[in-house]
């Protein structure tokens, strides 16, 4: 054949550097074309210099020589891509039985090793339809007893065949004393056990894995000492595993304790799966004080550390602690999202007491928390979109004042954008239509107007000018100062004046509120055959059969001393449209009151009087 190649060089037909790309051509009888796949080479016509070569979906398919020389890449007959499109069967029936040889066609024909994508990529689906993962790790064993085999731990490592054999035990050991820092070391130690069975001499192996282990140990336990800890947990598995006494003298999870750390930037060092056993082995180490340091972490972690360490006090028996420390963080709006997102998670029925609106009103102070967190999550906030239920499991205990009030918080909050607000608002009404009215604007007159002195409603008027005009602008200079600062992560400056204006803007948002559904009034003509607003009622303390007065004025009217209280206070509210001789009764501290109605009279007349008097 290379004289007819050679031949139609000397004609010119093809050029004299095409010789011998056509001659592995014509040799391998396959080849391999960017767009249309394997092909295989049926004719070699050199009279016409050309191939016919049979494509998927284009057989017989004739080939200029000068343009198979340039386009087309040889492969030989066994090579896994040729033996696909030639016998896929004969395949199909060695990936079923015969593992070994198959990972060996395909490493071969990738001049010996290839990396585990590329294996998956050529097997998968045509030769290996069935579920990948469970195949390899059949075949991954397979490959790891046998001695022509090199598995790499990271998966972006080749897979490497090689002729001369060496056994599974001498390997594993050569990987470990060769392993690059304790982290790698730790990462060969774990495969160890996990193959431990398969050794020849397991006793002998984890005595050499000990000790290499116990030398690093030794000298990472100060400069990091959460290393340390892994290196201590896969040792003593090792050790366990094979049945070994421990060492004199070797270092133990105490000695980690006794250097006296922060136990949270301890396992922040850590793996999350390492987590559970951290802390089993710190209150092992802590038997007076685990509990406290477990606590005092609860609301620093993630979500998942934050259940690890909820999980060690339920099994030791600490729930009521637990729920104690919860109850404080939520009621005090201290705990974190993270916290928060766990408890949302867990929601069991051992918790039912804590979960209530308070919850959600937490939720909310965390989530504008985070706002000013260079390290912020959102996790929290897309949990409470996600999880249709839990916004009225949380809710569904309280009163529809509580309800409102936390319907209005929602509104204001700048957690949510505004479709996320609709979602939520509309999980609200579903349950509670009666809210539809707050969220559409469309209130009755008692529910959007609220009666207040002129004197109150000045007030509240100067001072959301004052906050507008003033307040406001002299925070946004404020935090283009802290800005100017530099390294916003350290700038405590910037966070104060970021915090400061989320409190601002609030404030803006209420007044606004209720300026627009305030209606002033000067108390003048109230009626006075029935207590009303803008009244001066007389009554007896039936208990202590003291004569008090009370002046019913304003939602924003109170004074103590002079005996003026609110129409929106439960004692006013248990006497309006009460006529005098009537007994009313309210509660006042978890205790019932019972007042008897003396006299009425009008506010405005009466103030008048004392005045003139």
């Amino acid at each position: 054949m290379r004289d007819e190649f050679d031949s139609l060089a000397s004609g010119g037909k093809i050029s004299r550097n095409q010789v011998e790309p056509l001659l592995t051509l014509a040799t391998g009888g396959y080849c391999v074309h960017r767009s249309w796949g394997v092909g295989r080479i049926t004719t070699i016509d050199t009279v016409f210099a050309r191939f016919v070569i049979d494509f998927p979906g284009k057989p017989g398919h004739s080939m200029d020589l000068s343009f198979a020389a340039d386009s087309l890449k040889a492969i030989q007959a066994d090579h896994i891509l040729a033996r696909k499109a030639s016998d896929l069967a004969s395949l199909r029936e060695m990936a079923a039985l015969h593992h070994l040889d198959l990972i060996r066609l395909v490493l071969r024909s990738f001049g010996g090793k290839a990396t585990l994508d590329q294996v998956q990529q050529v097997l998968v689906p045509d030769v290996i339809a069935d579920d990948w993962k469970k195949w390899w790790e059949v075949a991954k064993r397979e490959l790891k007893k046998d001695g022509h085999f090199q598995v790499p731990m990271k998966k972006s490592d080749p897979i490497i065949f090689q002729e001369m054999e060496v056994s599974f035990q001498q390997r594993m050991l050569s990987e470990l004393k060769a392993a690059k820092g304790l982290k790698a070391r730790i990462a060969v130690a774990a495969e160890l056990l996990k193959y431990l069975s398969d050794l020849d001499d397991p006793k002998t192996a984890v005595t050499e894995a000990v000790a290499l282990l116990n030398a690093d140990i030794a000298t990472h336990i100060r400069t990091m000492p959460a290393l340390a800890l892994e290196a201590i947990f896969i040792r003593d598995e090792l050790r366990q595993a094979a049945s070994l006494e421990p060492q004199q003298k070797e270092l133990t999870v105490s000695a980690i304790w006794a250097q006296n750390l922060r136990l949270d930037e301890l396992l922040e060092q850590m793996p999350a799966a390492k987590h559970k056993k951290a802390l089993a082995a710190f209150r092992t180490a802590n038997p007076n004080l685990w509990q406290e340091g477990v606590l005092a972490i609860l609301n620093t972690t993630s979500s998942k550390l934050a259940g690890e360490c909820a999980t060690l006090l339920i099994q030791e028996n600490k729930l009521d602690i637990l729920k104690e420390a919860l109850a404080r963080l939520i009621s005090q709006h201290q705990a974190s999202s993270e916290l928060l997102l766990w408890l949302a998670r867990e929601r069991c029925d051992s918790f039912a007491d804590i979960l209530g609106p308070e919850v959600f009103r937490a939720m909310l102070t965390a989530m504008e928390r985070d706002q000013f967190n260079e390290k912020r999550s959102n996790r929290l906030r897309d949990f409470i979109l996600d999880d249709h239920d839990l916004l009225i499991e949380l809710i569904g205990s309280a009163d529809i004042e509580i309800i409102r009030d936390l319907t209005r918080a929602l509104q204001l909050s700048p957690s949510f954008d505004d479709m996320d607000k609709r979602s939520l608002l509309a999980r609200i009404v579903k349950s509670y239509p009666s809210i539809q009215s707050l969220i559409t604007g469309e209130q009755t007159k008692q529910e959007s107007n609220i009666i207040v002195s002129w004197e109150s409603l000045e007030r509240r008027k100067h001072e959301y000018t004052e906050l507008v005009q003033k307040k406001i602008p002299a925070n946004s200079k404020e935090i283009a100062i802290a800005r100017s600062y530099g390294d916003l992560r350290e700038n405590h400056e910037y966070k104060a004046a970021k915090e400061m204006q989320k409190l601002l803007m609030r404030r803006k948002a209420e007044l606004e509120i209720q300026l627009l559904r305030s209606r002033g009034t000067d108390f003048a003509n109230p009626r006075t055959d029935v207590v009303s607003v803008g009244t001066k009622v007389t009554v007896t303390d039936l208990d202590s059969q003291n004569v008090e007065q009370y002046s019913i004025l304003g939602a924003w009217d109170f004074d103590a001393e002079k005996g003026i209280i609110s129409y929106q206070t439960p004692l006013a509210q248990s006497m309006l449209n009460h006529a005098p001789g009537q007994e009313v009764e309210f509660e006042l501290d978890g205790a019932l009151k019972r007042y008897r109605i003396n006299a009425i009279e009008a506010y405005v007349a009466a103030h008048r009087g004392t005045e003139q008097a």
